[in-house]
C-alpha cells in the first residue's frame, strides 16, 4: 500500500494557454539536436561521430569521457551536420539532419519471461548500449545516474504541477504496458521500492494507477507538489551516503519498448503552450526536435521568448531552437522588456503575486488564468529575509539560510541545511517569489557542485 500525502504550503502559477488535448501529427522537423548542458554531472563530453557521418535511433553521439561506458545516442536517424562547440572547444551540441523515416538499430529483444529472469549486470548493459540510462537521474545533485551505484530507491513523478505543465493523460496514452515492463525492469535495479507518485485530487490515468509491483503514493497540494524531490522528502529522505534515483514516466516507457522491441524509441508527445500560441496543443515528434516547424504562422505576436520546458525552469532557446532531452513542453510568453510606469504600485488584477502587496489583487481571484510575460519588475539587492522562501517550499529545510551558506561556500553548513535533498526544480518558486530578484537556481547549481566535487 502507498501513501497519502497532503501538503500545504507552495503556489500555483496558473497562466492562460494550456495546451488542447489534442494530439497533432504533422511533418517531422528537419533537425535534432542531442545537448550535453542538459545534463549535470557529465565530465568532458568526447564526441563519437564527425560531421557527415550518417546514424540511426541508437547509434552514439558522445560518451562521458570518465565514465566511457555512459553513452548518449542519437534520437534518430540521418546525418550529422554539425558539432557546435564553445570556449575551450566545450562541446555544447550535436545536430542531425533526419531522414523522412526512422531507422534504428538493433539491441536485444527480451520476451516478459525473459525479462523477469535478467539480472541487474545485464539490464545495465542494454540500458547504457543503447542510451536510454541517461534518463536516470541520481539524488543528490541531479546528475546522471552513476551504473556503479545502488540505490536505496527508484522514484517516478506521475503528474507535473509546474505553470503550463502537460496533462500526463496525453502524453502517455496506450502505454501501459511498456510502462509496466519499465517498472519490472527498474526494480531489479534497487535494494528498495520503485515508488510511482500520483496527484491524490485529479483523474489518474490508468498507464500509472494500475501499474503492478510499485508502491503508488498520492500527494494534493500545490506546486512543488509535482517535483520529485518534494516527493521523496515526504516518503524517505536522502541522507548523506544515501542514492536516490528518479527516471520521468517517458523514460520508464523507454526502457520497456527497449527491452520488447530491441530499439532506443525516442517518439515523444511535446505540448505547446503559452499565451501567445495560437492553438495550444500536443505534437508527435522525437527528442531534441526543432520547435520551427511547431510556431510557424501560429503565433500571436512576434515579440516572444520561446523557452524549451516550463516557464519556471526552462531555458530559453530562440525561434530556431531545439527541445531539451527532459522537456516535454514547449512555452511561449510575451517578452518582458518594456519599461513599466510605477512598477508594481500600479493597482493591477493582472499581475500574477504570490505577496498579497496592495495594487496586486490577483488573490482574490486565484483560479483564474493569467498572462505574465518575463519582466522580472526589479534588479537584484540585498538578500532580505522576508520569511516568502518557506511559505513556498513544502520541505523542512530553510532556503534562505541554506542559500545564503552556499553564497558563503560554507560545505558543512550546506549538509547541515538539507542541500542533498534539493535541486533546481524543488527551490525554483523561491525564485519566483524573492523580492530580491537572485537568480536562486543557479546559486543552487554552484552549491550542488561545490558539495559534489569538495
Amino acid at each position: 500500500m502507498g501513501k497519502f500525502i497532503r501538503l500545504k504550503k507552495g503556489f500555483t502559477i496558473n497562466l492562460k494557454g494550456k495546451a488542447a488535448p489534442k494530439v497533432v501529427e504533422t511533418d517531422q522537423p528537419e533537425t535534432f539536436v542531442i545537448k550535453p548542458t542538459d545534463f549535470h554531472g557529465i565530465y568532458m563530453p568526447k564526441p563519437m561521430v564527425e560531421v557527415g557521418d550518417a546514424v540511426k535511433a541508437g547509434s552514439p553521439l558522445f560518451h562521458d569521457k570518465k565514465h566511457e561506458q555512459i553513452v548518449f545516442t542519437a534520437p534518430v536517424s540521418g546525418e550529422v551536420v554539425e558539432i557546435k562547440r564553445g570556449e575551450k572547444r566545450k562541446l555544447l551540441e550535436i545536430k542531425i539532419l533526419a531522414d523522412k523515416n526512422v531507422e534504428f538499430e538493433s539491441f536485444r529483444k527480451y520476451s516478459v519471461s525473459d525479462i523477469n529472469n535478467l539480472n541487474s549486470a545485464d539490464i545495465k548493459e542494454q540500458l547504457l548500449k543503447s542510451g536510454v540510462w541517461t534518463s536516470l537521474v541520481q539524488r543528490p545533485f541531479g546528475v546522471v545516474a552513476d551504473p556503479a551505484a545502488t540505490p536505496k530507491a527508484i522514484h517516478i513523478s506521475a503528474f507535473d504541477t509546474h505553470p503550463l505543465a502537460p496533462d500526463y493523460g496525453v502524453l502517455f496514452k496506450g502505454q501501459d504496458h511498456y510502462f509496466q515492463v519499465g517498472v519490472d525492469i527498474l526494480k531489479k535495479l534497487t535494494t528498495g521500492a520503485v515508488h510511482v507518485n500520483t496527484h491524490a485530487t485529479s483523474e489518474i490515468s490508468t498507464v500509472f494507477s494500475q501499474v503492478k509491483g510499485a508502491e503508488v503514493n498520492k500527494f494534493s497540494g500545490q506546486h512543488p507538489v509535482g517535483c520529485v524531490g518534494v516527493q521523496i522528502h515526504h516518503l524517505d529522505p536522502i541522507n548523506k551516503g544515501e542514492v536516490v534515483w528518479t527516471i520521468n514516466p517517458l523514460g520508464v516507457i523507454q526502457i520497456g519498448k527497449l527491452f520488447l522491441n530491441g530499439v532506443y524509441d525516442a517518439s515523444r508527445i511535446v505540448a505547446l503552450a503559452g499565451s501567445e500560441v495560437k492553438n495550444p496543443q500536443y505534437y508527435k515528434t522525437y527528442t531534441g526536435a526543432s520547435v520551427k516547424k511547431f510556431i510557424e504562422g501560429n503565433l500571436n505576436q512576434e515579440h516572444v521568448r520561446i523557452i524549451s520546458g516550463n516557464p519556471l525552469t526552462g531555458t530559453a532557446i530562440g525561434k530556431d531552437g531545439h527541445i531539451g532531452f527532459f522537456d516535454q513542453v514547449v512555452s511561449v510568453l510575451p517578452e518582458g522588456d518594456q519599461y513599466e510606469f510605477l512598477g508594481w504600485i500600479t493597482p493591477s488584477t493582472k499581475k500574477i503575486s504570490f505577496h498579497r502587496a496592495l495594487g496586486l489583487l490577483s488573490f482574490l481571484s486565484p483560479s483564474k488564468e493569467r498572462v505574465a510575460d518575463t519582466n522580472t519588475h526589479g534588479e537584484p539587492r540585498a538578500f532580505v529575509q522576508t520569511g516568502v522562501f518557506e511559505q513556498v517550499t513544502p520541505m523542512d529545510i530553510l532556503p534562505t539560510h541554506l542559500l545564503k551558506s552556499i553564497l558563503a561556500e560554507d560545505i558543512d553548513e550546506m549538509e547541515a541545511l538539507g542541500i542533498y535533498e534539493v535541486i533546481e526544480e524543488d527551490l525554483a518558486l523561491c525564485e519566483f517569489v524573492d523580492v530580491s530578484k537572485h537568480k536562486v537556481q543557479e546559486i543552487l547549481r554552484e552549491g550542488l557542485d561545490l558539495v559534489q566535487h569538495s
